[in-house]
C-alpha cells in the first residue's frame, strides 16, 4: 500500500519550528498543501524559525505553502485561519494540533498569567482549532486530527514537579479521548508523544531536568505521525501513540538515523509522561528525577 498525503491539506497550529515544522517538511515530500498557522511572523532573538521561513522550507521540500499569523487562544483568529486556508487549498484534510506553551515550574513558581498562557494554547487552543476544522474534515475522504500530546498516565511523578504545565498537556490529550469518541467512524483523531525528548529549542525548559543523555531528532516523530495520517481514518482514532512504538508495528526497527551516531538507546534522555527505555528493559534510572522506578 502506497502511503502518501500529496494533495492533501494540513491546518498545523505552531509549525514555525520544531516538530511541527518536521511533520510540515514530511508532508510536504509528498507534495501535500500545508497551512502554518503560528505566532511567529519576525525573527524572535532567541528561537529560529518563522511562518515564513517555514513556507519557504515547504516549498523547497515540495509541497504548498501558506504561512498565517494566528493566536490559536483567539476564535476571530483561528475562525479567519481556517478560512484562509480553505480558499487558498479547497478544504482541510488533516488538522494537526502543535502549538504548545510550556513552564517547568512548582505551585508557587507559577505565576497566574504563565498558567493561563499555557491552559490557553494547550488545552483551549487545542479545542478551540480542532473545533473550527472539524466542519470541513468532515467533508475529506480520510480525515485526521492529530495532537502533540501525551497519554494518560495519571502519576504523581508526571505532576509534582509542575502541576501547571502537566494539567495543560493533559487537557490536549483529553480533548483527544473526548473528540474521538464523538466522531468514531467519521474521523481519526489520535495523539502522539515522543518517548525521548526531541531536540528541539523547547528543550532550553528541560534544562533543570536535563543530564547530558542524547536526544533524537524531531524527524522520528514525523515519520511516526506520517504513518498515522496515511492510515484509514475509520479504522485509527482514539489512540495514544508513541512515536518508536509506531515505527516498530510497522517495521522499522533500526532508529538509529533519529540519535547522534553511536547513541545507544537507553542512553538517550526520556520525555515525561511515559516509561523510558530504561525502565521498560528493567534498568535502574535514578539519576534522572522524572524516571525513579516506582514504590510498590
Amino acid at each position: 500500500m502506497t502511503r502518501s498525503l500529496k494533495d492533501k491539506t494540513l491546518f498545523i497550529s505552531g509549525g514555525s519550528r520544531g516538530i511541527g515544522l518536521s511533520i510540515a517538511l514530511r508532508a510536504a515530500r509528498d507534495g501535500a498543501n500545508i497551512a502554518i498557522a503560528a505566532k511567529t511572523a519576525e525573527p524572535h532573538p532567541n528561537l529560529p524559525g518563522t511562518i515564513h521561513t517555514a513556507a519557504d522550507a515547504i516549498r523547497a521540500a515540495g509541497g504548498k505553502a501558506l504561512p498565517i499569523l494566528c493566536d490559536i487562544r483567539d476564535e476571530a483568529q483561528v475562525e479567519q485561519a481556517v478560512a484562509q486556508t480553505v480558499a487558498a487549498f479547497g478544504g482541510i484534510d488533516i488538522c494537526i494540533n502543535n502549538a504548545s506553551a510550556i513552564k517547568l515550574t512548582g505551585i508557587l513558581d507559577t505565576p497566574m498569567k504563565r498558567f493561563d498562557l499555557m491552559h490557553g494554547v494547550n488545552g483551549r487552543g487545542t479545542f478551540l482549532v480542532t473545533q473550527k476544522c472539524l466542519p470541513h474534515l468532515l467533508r475529506s475522504q480520510n480525515p485526521h486530527v492529530l495532537s502533540i500530546s501525551p497519554p494518560l498516565h495519571m502519576e504523581e511523578r508526571w505532576f509534582g514537579p509542575h502541576v501547571a504545565y502537566s494539567m495543560a498537556k493533559y487537557a490536549m490529550s483529553l480533548v483527544v479521548l473526548g473528540v474521538a469518541g464523538e466522531y468514531r467512524g467519521r474521523v481519526g483523531v489520535n495523539a502522539l508523544w515522543p518517548r525521548t525528548a526531541i531536540d528541539t529549542a523547547a528543550m532550553a525548559e528541560f534544562k533543570p531536568v536535563e543530564d547530558g543523555r542524547p536526544l533524537r531528532s524531531p524527524e522520528i516523530v514525523a515519520d511516526a505521525a506520517h504513518l498515522i495520517l496515511t492510515a484509514p481514518a475509520t479504522e485509527t482514532t482514539g489512540n495514544f501513540f508513541i512515536d518508536d512504538e509506531v515505527l516498530r508495528a510497522h517495521g522499522r526497527t533500526d532508529l538509529s538515523p533519529y540519535a547522534p551516531p553511536g547513541t545507544d538507546d537507553i542512553d538517550l534522555l526520556p520525555d515525561f509522561f511515559v516509561p523510558s527505555l530504561r525502565e521498560l528493559r528493567g534498568l535502574p534510572d535514578a539519576d534522572n528525577p522524572y524516571h525513579r522506578p516506582k514504590l510498590d
